[in-house]
């Protein structure tokens, strides 16, 4: 997917909660906004804190617990 298609999904909201449909698998989480994102989001990368990792999330707010996932591996994204 475009950086543009992306952004549409996101729109204002940074933490949103998305299944993200890759080439070859599904992941869900959500799309979060940190310190990188605009760098990031310049070369279509995204960073996904993962279902597994939403509960420490939310208490630590560690990037290291985020991934960074290529938007050009994305096929669709669709709000859970």
């Amino acid at each position: 997917m475009t950086i543009q298609q992306i952004e549409r999904f996101v729109g204002t909201e940074s933490n949103r909660f998305a299944r993200i449909f890759l080439k070859e698998r599904t992941v869900e989480g959500i799309l979060i906004s940190a310190p990188d994102f605009l760098e990031l989001k310049k070369k279509n990368f995204w960073r996904v804190v993962t279902v597994n990792n939403m509960e420490e999330y939310g208490r630590s707010k560690d990037l290291n617990l985020s991934r960074i996932f290529n938007g050009q591996g994305f096929v669709k994204i669709a709000a859970k």
